[in-house]
């Protein structure tokens, strides 16, 4: 299977403009993402997609490879289908992995990688992390989902979902971690399908496939990151690098 890992690299970010190119220590956060990618599993390949030349030239200086888009994509998802057919038109499937994610484990990739040549019926997966409600409830710059037994996703909310009702039992969030893999007639059926009613209401992409029957199984996964969507989750992202350099040194 012929398998290609796509980081989608906008500039410009509402919360954030410019995001791809905010220092973290002595690199750029999309260079970040890069290396981890390239780390993941020997023989496949990654590449930026961005629709800005300053972020374009930036990653073909560090020494990683790159595609420009259209700057007129409606989500992620969209640009990571351009870049797929430009750059590897006989790819099987491809890895959807964020550029603002800059601390994601190689070895999680690597496991999306083996579940995703292993598991035919999976037309799209996805990762989650339990974590405390207390955490992330309140946050909605943070992603629930909540899952059936077969860890199939039934819906993703910016809002605490499951609520916790007075007098109800409580239990853990899922914080969905936005890294998407796709098998080939996967992606171009989503690309496909116009936006839909709740994609549209909570701006995620991933509802356009719920809310259209398509089945997205999720990974579950205790590894640790920080999505960056503001300056304000850069300050932690440097806090977090600062102590655990050892643990990030490249």
């Amino acid at each position: 299977m012929k398998i290609l890992i796509v980081i989608p690299a906008r500039y410009a970010s509402v919360r954030f403009p410019g995001k791809p190119l905010a220092m973290l220590g002595a690199k750029p956060i999309v260079q970040w993402a890069y290396e981890n990618a390239a780390k993941a599993v020997r023989g496949v390949p990654a590449v930026v997609a961005t629709d800005n030349m300053e972020i374009f030239d930036e990653v073909r200086k560090f020494g990683g490879e790159a595609v420009m888009t259209s700057p007129s994509h409606p989500s992620g998802t969209d640009r990571v289908k351009e870049a797929l057919d430009k750059y590897m038109p006989d790819a099987d499937a491809v890895v959807n992995l964020q550029g603002d994610e800059p601390f994601v484990p190689p070895k999680l990739i690597s496991r999306i990688i083996a579940e995703l040549k292993n598991n035919p019926l999976s037309e799209i997966l996805t990762v989650a992390v339990k974590t405390k409600r207390n955490k992330i409830a309140n946050n909605p710059n943070v992603v629930k989902v909540v899952m059936n037994s077969k860890n199939e996703a039934l819906y993703f909310s910016r809002h605490p979902i499951p609520f916790l009702r007075e007098g109800g039992s409580e239990m853990e969030l899922y914080r969905h971690w936005g890294i998407y893999a796709f098998k080939r007639a996967s992606i171009e059926k989503f690309v496909s399908m116009p936006e839909s009613k709740l994609e549209k209401c909570e701006k995620l992409e991933q509802l356009r496939a719920l809310e259209n029957g398509m089945k997205i199984s999720v990974l579950t996964t205790d590894e640790f990151s920080i999505g960056i969507d503001t300056p304000e989750d850069l300050e932690d992202a440097k806090k977090f690098l600062d102590s655990n350099c050892a643990s990030f040194q490249r």
